[in-house]
Order: C-alpha cells, then sequence, then structure tokens
C-alpha cells in the first residue's frame, strides 16, 4: 500500500514539474517580452529586436533555459500554482506566507511584471490625460451633453416602439437558451463526466466548444447573423441566444461541480441509474442558483440588447445608430434615458426575484 501511494506521489510530481514549467514557460515569455519592447523604445532600437524571427528564437531559448531553472525554485509562479491546486501535492508541504513569497526573487519579479504591464497598457492604449482635460475637449463635451440632457420628447412613442422590441429580443433569447444550457451543463461538469472515457471526451468538446463560443463577442455574432438571417430583429436574438448558451452552460456546469456529494453516493447506494441519480440527488441542489444565473443573465441580455442594434441586431440600438450618425444629440438624448430607465427597472425587478428566491 506505501508503495502505491508513493507511487502515485511521483507520478503526480512529474506531471507537476511539466504543468510548472509550462506556465513558468508562458510567464517567462511574457516577462521577456516586455522587457524587450521597453528597450526598443528606450534605445531606439527599431521594430525588429522585438518582431524579427531571428530575435524571437532567440527570446524562446532564453525563456526555456531559464524556466526550467526556475521551475526547481519552490516559490516559483508555475511551481507555486501547482502546489496550491493539485490535490495530491497541496497537502504534501505548507504554502509561504504572502511575505515570503513577496520578498523572493519570485514575488519581486511577479510585482515588477504587474508593473511594467500597466505601463504597457498605458501606451498601447494611448492614454493622453491632457486631450481628456483640454478646453477643446471639454468644450465638445459639453456641447453633447447638454443636448443629450435636452432630450426630443416628440420621439418617445417611438422610442418605446424600439424599446419594446429590444426587451423581446432579451427574453426570447434566454428563453431558447436555458432548455440547451440546462442539458449541456450536465454533459460539461467535470464531477459526472469522470464516469467514463466517452463522458470525458464529450466534455471536452463541449467545454472547448463553449470557450470558443462564450469568447466571441454578442456583437461579432451579430455581425455574422445579419449576414446569416439579414439585418433585424431576428439576427440579434440569435446573437444573445449563442452567447447565452455558452454562458450559462458554464454556469451551470460550475455549480453541478460544487454540489455536495453526499446525497449522489446515497442514491447510487440504492442501485439508481445514471439520469435517477442525477435527478434525485443533483437536481435539487441546483434548482435555485439555476434560477439565480437565469434572471443574472435575462439582466445582462437586456443590456446587451440595447447594443447589438449598432451592428444590425434591430432594436432599440438601431434607432440610436441612426440619430447618432445624423449628429441628432437631443434624440440621442431621448433614446439613453429610455434605455437607462428600462435597465434600471430590470435591474430592479431581477434583483428582487434573486432576493425572494433566496
Amino acid at each position: 500500500m506505501q508503495e502505491m501511494y508513493n507511487q502515485i506521489i511521483a507520478k503526480e510530481k512529474r506531471k507537476g514539474q511539466i504543468q510548472a514549467f509550462i506556465m513558468n514557460f508562458f510567464y517567462c515569455l511574457y516577462f521577456i517580452l516586455v522587457v524587450a519592447y521597453f528597450a526598443s523604445e528606450s534605445f531606439q532600437m527599431g521594430t525588429g529586436v522585438y518582431q524579427s524571427a531571428s530575435s524571437f528564437a532567440g527570446y524562446l531559448g532564453i525563456t526555456a533555459i531559464i524556466s526550467l531553472l526556475w521551475t526547481r525554485a519552490p516559490l516559483s509562479f508555475g511551481t507555486l500554482l501547482v502546489n496550491r491546486t493539485n490535490p495530491v501535492l497541496k497537502g504534501l508541504s505548507s504554502s509561504p506566507s504572502l511575505k515570503q513569497w513577496s520578498t523572493s526573487l519570485s514575488g519581486m519579479a511577479s510585482i515588477l511584471l504587474i508593473l511594467l504591464t500597466f505601463a504597457l497598457g498605458w501606451k498601447m492604449t494611448e492614454m493622453n490625460v491632457y486631450t481628456l482635460f483640454s478646453m477643446e475637449g471639454l468644450a465638445g463635451a459639453k456641447r453633447i451633453f447638454t443636448a443629450i440632457l435636452q432630450p426630443n420628447i416628440n420621439i418617445i412613442d417611438l422610442v418605446i416602439q424600439y424599446m419594446i422590441v429590444t426587451i423581446f429580443i432579451a427574453l426570447m433569447a434566454t428563453t431558447l437558451a436555458i432548455p440547451i444550457a440546462f442539458l449541456m451543463s450536465f454533459f460539461m461538469a467535470r464531477n459526472l463526466a469522470k464516469s467514463s472515457q466517452t463522458s470525458m471526451t464529450i466534455y471536452t468538446l463541449l467545454r472547448f466548444l463553449s470557450n470558443f463560443t462564450r469568447s466571441v463577442e454578442p456583437l461579432i455574432w451579430a455581425i455574422v447573423f445579419s449576414v446569416w438571417v439579414g439585418i433585424g430583429p431576428f439576427a440579434g436574438m440569435m446573437a444573445l441566444m449563442i452567447h447565452s448558451i455558452a454562458a450559462l452552460t458554464k454556469l451551470y456546469s460550475e455549480q453541478i461541480e460544487n454540489i455536495d456529494k453526499g446525497p449522489i453516493e446515497a442514491i447510487e447506494a440504492t442501485g439508481a441509474n445514471r439520469i435517477q441519480v442525477i435527478w434525485y440527488a443533483v437536481v435539487p441542489q441546483i434548482i435555485l442558483p439555476y434560477l439565480s444565473f437565469t434572471i443574472y443573465r435575462w439582466d445582462i441580455n437586456i443590456r446587451m440588447a440595447t447594443i447589438i442594434g449598432l451592428v444590425g441586431g434591430g432594436g432599440v440600438g438601431t434607432l440610436l445608430m441612426q440619430y447618432q450618425g445624423l449628429a441628432k444629440w437631443n434624440e440621442v438624448g431621448t433614446v439613453v434615458i429610455v434605455i437607462a430607465v428600462v435597465v434600471w427597472v430590470m435591474d430592479y425587478l431581477s434583483a428582487r426575484i434573486r432576493e425572494a428566491i433566496y
């Protein structure tokens, strides 16, 4: 028994070292590339130092060597992360305190990397505080906001009609996404998929598909469907539905992964089949969180439905885009106020419903 235990520990340590090396490799590569970027900017070396294939190959070689040596350190980024998350290894060694880690070489390098990342973000986004507070910029902002705060009440009926369409876009997208996400969540829960290799294969494929779908913003899906089915509310509804399925499936499956194992073991002990175990042991534990997640997603879809109209998804966003394109800021103000009121009301109602559920 002890020999088997030692074999398991040795296997997990080898796997952990590989995982730590991979994490450290990407960590170090990012660090080196950021430093090389700032060095090329500071010393005016040109973009070749940063972007050429030969220099990048050199960075990869240096990164591999540093990562291999760094992985041996117990406080390296990858090693520390693996030791804290691996269920077998995390009990073998005590985790260092925050003070110990922050004063170590790994901790100081991480703090430096955070600062460099912030500096890189400042440069990449071309932040210019002077432009933001210049007299010309403030005058333009004042002109626009003055017009927006003086809405054109004469178009309120038209705006409300478009807003109703927007609400139903979000409603249909959420309603159609619920049953699909509900079924997929059981196949994407890792604790349920461990039962067989086939389940794990389905789990991996669905997880990849869900992550890909969720990584593409609804605005992009709205563009795709506006070409596919034509510009209008149907394209917007499909865009929100696709994204809602992926988002709800992730939330639902993670809730299943966090359920209490006791009821599952109790139902399995009675000789129940797989479907009976899920229905009587899993579903009762996830109903309330599922309702809460669904209401929250409905709230998100209401807000997103007002935006996808900008790219052909129909609803009040289309009207907003038309008025903005014509620089009719008083009409834009009317649309914005209606959107703000509706979103506030929906947010209040969803919060009250979630409170009532719990």
